[in-house]
Parts: structure tokens; C-alpha cells; sequence
């Protein structure tokens, strides 16, 4: 059993995370070039964020969303 969490163990320390090992290597030479995912996820959520914005103003515009007042039946 105690072999089974070394395995573990060696899985995640040696396999799972070593591309984060080698950008912390890249962060003493070039802080930009190592923070490059977070740059990309940034730029991805951000043009995400502006296409969803665009489409719910172009259904607002053409008067496809039900702006009818319901409420709960407990209500």
C-alpha cells in the first residue's frame, strides 16, 4: 500500500508538474515568457467576454428576449 502512494507521489512530482518546473526556471530569465499562459487565458476570456456582451446586445435589439415579468408560484 505504501508503494501505491509513492507512486503517486512520483507520478505528480516528476510527470504532472514538470512544465510548471521549467516555467519557474524561465521566471529567473524572462518574467514575460513565463507568465505567457496567463497571458493567453487573459486574452481568451477577455474576447469571450466581449463576443457574449455583443450578442446579448444584438438580442436586445431585435426584441428576441422575453422581458415578461413571472414570478414563483410560492411567491
Amino acid at each position: 500500500m505504501k508503494d501505491l502512494f509513492y507512486a503517486i507521489e512520483d507520478f505528480f512530482v516528476n510527470v504532472a508538474f514538470a512544465p510548471y518546473d521549467m516555467f519557474r526556471a524561465l521566471e529567473l530569465e524572462n518574467w514575460f515568457a513565463a507568465n505567457g499562459v496567463n497571458w493567453f487565458f487573459m486574452i481568451v476570456g477577455m474576447l469571450t467576454f466581449i463576443y457574449w456582451m455583443l450578442q446579448l446586445k444584438s438580442f436586445s435589439s431585435n426584441n428576441e428576449e422575453d422581458k415578461s415579468i413571472t414570478s414563483h408560484s410560492y411567491l
